[in-house]
Order: C-alpha cells, then structure tokens, then sequence
C-alpha cells in the first residue's frame, strides 16, 4: 500500500498502517478498527468501479450515520468518484432536487428511505444504480425505474472491481449542499485538498491525539459534522457516530463512551447547558467546540461552570472555506465577544466594499483566502461570481487570479488582530434609521435567563422601516412577553428593543440544527403591513 496523505481517502489507509487494531468506529455498541474500515472502504471503492463509475461521477448518500456511510464516501472518494452526503432529516422533494441538481449516477440508502423516494426517482434519469443497506438480495423492492438498477449493500461489495480513476489532491471529491435562502440548496465543491487542510488544520489547534474519542452528532452533510471524521482519521483516533433524539442523549453518550472532544452548534449547546452533566464526565472530556453561530455568553458560562476541566474552543466558518477562525481557549476571559483569528493556513481580511483593507475596528466584509476556499457552487455560475470572488490587493505581476470566499458577513478587527462578529449582511436591520446586528439583540435576550432559543429577525414595518421582531422559546420557568420586553427596555437603546416577542414551543430548524430564519422571516414579513 502507497503511503501517501494528500487525497481524502489516504486518511484511512495510513491510519490502517499505523493504527491497524484501534478503534475507528463505535456505532451502536460495535467497534470496527481502523483494518477493518480500510478493508471494507476498499471493497466498496472496488464495487463502485464495477458498476461502472466513472472518474468525478457523483455519488449521493441518504442515509443515517453508521459505518455503511463513512465506507460510501471514503469509498467513493476512493474509486476516483465524487460523494455528495445527504442529510437524514431531508423530505423526498429536497432528496430528490439534490439527485438532480447533482446528477448522482449512484444512490446508497435503506429500503425505507427508497419507498418515500419513488415519485422523485422518476425525474432523475442519469442516476443508474440503488444500492441498499439493511436490505437482504431475496427482499429487495421492486424498481422504482425499469431502467433503474437496485442492488444490495453486500452485493456491492461482492462485485468484480477494477483499478480506481487516478485523481489529485487539486480534484473534487464532496459536494455539501448547504440552504438557501431560496429553498433550493446549493452544493458546494470541495477537493481532495481543500478537505485535508481542514484536516491538518483543526486537528493542530486542537491538539488531536490517537487517544481521542470524538463523539459525531452533527450530520456529515454538514462540513462541521463531516470533519469530525477526517480530524479523528487524521491521528488514529476513533469517532462514535450518533443520530440523537433529545440532548440528554448526547450527555449519555459523552459519558458511556468517555468522549474527549464534542462538537456542535449553539441550538444544541444552548439544550445541552441546561443539563446536570455528571461530575466525572469533565475527567476525560478534553475540550468542546462550537461554530455554526456564535454561542451566547450565558450558554458558555453555564458550561464552562458544568464542566470545569474542559476547554471551550470557539470557532466560525462558512461552508464555502470549511473554517475561518478561532479564538485561542486562553483569550475567552479577555476577549469574550471574540471570533478569534484565522486557523492555521488560512488567511483573514476584512476590506471595505471596495476591496481596500479596513482600519482597526472599522466595520468591513470578512473575505477568506487559502487552500480552504471551495471549488464553487456546483453548475451554478452565477452564484459562484457572486461569492468566489479575486482576492483583495493581489499583485498585479502575478497573471493567475486567485479566489477568495467574499463572506457576506460584517467583522471587524481590532489592533492585535481579533475578529469580532459584526452581523450577516443580508440579516441585518435597519430600523428607524439604524443598524442593528440580530446577534446583538440575541445575546442581551439570553442574559436575561428568561428564555430557551431566542431568534430576532426583520418585519417591513411602515413608518420605522423595518421593526424588529423576538421569537422565543420560554425558559424552564416561563415568564410573559412582557417581562422579556422590559428586561430589554432596561438593557438596550430605544431603536434597539423587539417591537414584538412572540413565545413558540420549539424554534424551526433547518436540516444542520441551525435556526431557520427565511423561514421564520418569511412567516412575519406581513406583521406589520396593514391593507
């Protein structure tokens, strides 16, 4: 076996080399070492060839976390093949746009899943082949296409393969299709490189070792969710994959499986530090890790407090460059409102909407550039101009442009360096002449203590322009509205307090756990608008 780590898929195959009995996967009370999954990766590249897949065809994944999932894409990656990891939770119309738009030749999923697809497959012609998981060869369903080819898991792996397509660390090998604000997700192309910086990357800040035990919760469609494989491959160490139904599942399972590092988004952060975490498990839970959005100070400290020994590392990034930033563990005290600073190979600027850098501390648009930036959106050359765009102040004697992720999102940074999060441009307010950040709003709104999820979110409002509007879930102790409102009305300026709160049960969440504000937006966008 070449030893070789610069492709995704040679992960697993040095890590077999060096860790061969260690634990790779635990899923359900199973481990599958680290020569086993490199075999069973191996057969199922081998497979994929044999049903003839060409080198960069797609390879879609609709399918629950579970071994059979990470030997699909780290399989697929392998055959020369492109894996585009679809989230469980997705109905069968946003499956069926994501084969479509991403012309999956191949579909890995279960019998049931297939069943609610069958309406779909009918308008996605380039795909050829159904290989399903839990599925014996003398049950297999009936075709859902004539010309459709169903098959199942062992099947494939049984299959006659040939050599897999050569490929570069320069080739795509993932698309993550994130949301949209349209509702049409767009997918996202990564490499073979842009995945292993990332790798290398988060792994050295936080310092991975063989002996963690890293606890997947987030979906791999999700980049976030996704890297917890290819950080814990990268050093031996092993990954207990989990589809968790209630928070305190995930604390089980932290302490069941001595879990050293955790990762997820505030929604889920904000559930969790409501828990009583067991006093032992901050003997071997080494460090946390949140991005997706910034966590509320009130959730860091109340963890922080449940967990004394574990070290809270705070993180942002987009899709289209993995990770940008994080703030150094021994900053938080001092620099609590921080993003941090760029991760290693990565670099950060914040400009002005003419390219030109911003001073300190004056609001400008975070643009990132690096081997992390994306290859673009899949078949989507518009929005790929929109957002990929030359980097700032590139010198002019170099003829070849280089890209950057022109973020969207307002940062400033400060004298020694630190990125502070200003607000989503295309999420900011403006009301009665000001601008203000949601995130802004949130925080002051979870230091009162009064609630569980808070969403603040613009509503076209006729004389204040827009107004702003809190949807909130009550906390363990339900207070009124109007104690929130005059918990707010003691706390921020004038121009800045909710014109309305409204109390739900539950905040919508999109597929990643994040909240979903188009929706939320697109349900108050008449609150205000009188016939």
């Amino acid at each position: 076996m070449t030893v070789q780590l610069d492709r995704l898929f040679d992960l697993v195959n040095v890590a077999e080399l060096r860790f061969p009995e260690r634990v790779a996967l635990r899923y359900r009370g199973v481990e599958t070492s680290y020569a086993q999954l490199g075999a069973l990766c191996r057969a199922t590249a081998s497979g994929l060839v044999g049903l003839g897949l060409g080198k960069q065809d797609r390879i879609a994944i609709y399918l629950n976390k579970r071994p059979e999932t990470v030997a699909a894409c780290f399989g697929a990656a392998a055959a020369g093949g492109v894996f585009v990891p679809v989230n469980p939770l997705l109905k069968p119309a946003q499956v069926g746009h994501i084969l479509r738009d991403s012309g999956a030749v191949v579909l890995v999923t279960t019998p049931d899943r297939l069943g609610g697809l069958v309406a779909e497959l009918a308008g996605t012609p380039q795909l050829r082949h159904v290989v399903l998981v839990d599925a014996e060869p003398s049950a297999l369903p009936e075709r859902p296409r004539r010309d459709l080819e169903v098959l199942g898991w062992n099947e494939l792996l049984a299959l006659p393969g040939a050599a897999p397509h050569r490929v570069v660390d320069l080739d795509m090998v993932a698309i993550l299709y994130t949301s949209g604000s349209t509702g049409r997700p767009k997918g996202v192309v990564l490499s073979h490189r842009n995945m292993m910086t990332g790798a290398r990357s988060v792994a050295q800040y936080l310092g991975n070792t063989p002996d963690d035990r890293l606890l997947a919760v987030l979906p791999f469609s999700f980049d976030y969710g996704y890297s917890q494989l290819t950080t814990a491959f990268l050093v031996g160490a092993s990954v207990t994959l989990m589809d968790h139904l209630f928070a305190k599942d995930v604390v089980t399972a932290v302490q069941r499986d001595r879990i050293t590092g955790l990762a997820a988004v505030p929604p889920l952060w904000i559930q969790l530090a409501e828990l009583d975490w067991p006093a032992s498990v901050s003997e071997h839970l080494r460090y946390i890790t949140n991005s997706g959005g910034r966590m509320p100070r009130a959730t860091l400290d109340r963890l922080r407090a449940a967990l004394p020994r574990t070290t809270p590392f705070l993180m942002y990034g987009l899709t289209e460059a993995f990770r940008g930033t994080y703030l150094p563990p021994e900053e938080i005290d001092r620099r609590p409102d921080s993003i941090g600073k760029a991760i290693p190979n990565a670099e950060i600027l914040v400009v002005r909407p003419d390219g030109t850098p911003c001073a300190p501390h004056e609001p400008g648009e975070l643009v990132q550039r690096g081997s992390l930036v994306a290859l673009g959106y899949w078949n989507d050359p518009a929005k790929t101009a929109e957002r990929f765009r030359p980097v700032p102040g590139q010198r002019a004697e170099l003829p070849l442009t280089e890209m950057a992720v022109w973020s969207g999102d307002t940062v400033r940074m400060d004298e020694d360096g630190f990125l502070y999060f200003v607000g989503r441009r295309d999420e900011m307010i403006k009301t009665s002449g000001y601008r203000v950040s949601p995130t802004e709003v949130e925080e002051i709104v979870y230091a009162s203590g009064l609630v569980g999820d808070a969403v603040a979110l613009a509503a076209p409002h006729p004389t204040l322009g827009e107004a702003i509007v809190l949807v909130a879930s009550p906390a363990a102790n339900p207070a009124p509205p109007e104690a929130l409102l005059a918990y707010c009305k003691a706390q921020m300026p004038g121009y800045m307090v909710p014109l309305q709160v409204d109390w739900l049960e539950t905040l919508p969440r999109n597929p990643n756990g994040k909240f979903d504000r188009p929706a939320l937006a697109a349900a108050y966008k008449n609150a205000f608008v009188t016939s």
